[in-house]
């Protein structure tokens, strides 16, 4: 009886030490993180499941959310995952454009980082109309410069996306982290049962 007790608890004391462990790696290191929209396509898909470095820019207290330590600044190019910053208890993931002390501007869908037009290679645009900017900043906004300990973040699909040019900037300490790796991918659209999977995506390094 006593062994069997015994045998109970080590195994209660096993499951407790994991989700402890688990807890402390997610609430530090590592977090899961789903893509619930198509504002990155095609970097990104909905339904692509990936884990992001939390000490890639910054160390926070867990549940407080506060920064205690600065780790590294957000870089043009980086994928990162951020508080909203009109809704801070919604994540969104986004890609950097501009840093700060940057100068950022749209003219007709091109960027223009401190008045020098801006290779683009990540964005894709499926609506080929441009709109004024006196109606929205969508595809034309007038320059604005990213202040100190902040960075200016846009979707992949510029069309249809809802960021900086519509929100502003994201602050140090809206960050999570930089985004790593797909680890997996789920295709709720496939007709096939056998392609909800999306088994060629698993183990992308995210860029």
């Amino acid at each position: 009886m006593e062994r069997r007790k015994s045998k109970t608890r080590e195994t209660i004391e096993s499951l407790i030490i994991a989700a402890l462990i688990a807890l402390f790696v997610r609430s530090f290191f590592i977090q899961a993180y789903k893509i619930p929209s198509g504002s990155m396509e095609p970097t990104l898909l909905i339904g692509d499941h990936l884990l992001v470095n939390r000490l890639s820019y910054v160390a926070k207290i867990p549940v407080l959310d506060t920064v205690i330590l600065t780790l590294g600044k957000p870089k043009r190019g980086d994928i990162v995952v951020f508080r909203y910053p009109a809704d801070p208890s919604k994540d969104f993931i986004k890609r950097v454009i501009a840093t700060e002390g940057e100068t950022v501007e749209i003219k007709d869908k091109i960027i223009y980082i401190n008045g020098k037009g801006t290779p683009d290679s990540w964005g894709r645009y499926k609506d080929s109309s441009i709109v004024p900017g006196i109606f929205s900043p969508k595809d034309n906004m007038k320059p604005v410069t990213v202040p100190k300990d902040a960075c200016f973040v846009m979707g992949d699909n510029r069309d249809n996306s809802a960021d900086s040019r519509f929100w502003g900037f994201v602050k140090k300490e809206h960050l999570v982290g930089k985004a790593l790796i797909l680890y997996f991918s789920w295709d709720s659209d496939s007709e096939s049962f056998l392609n909800y999977i999306r088994w060629s995506r698993i183990g992308w390094l995210i860029k």
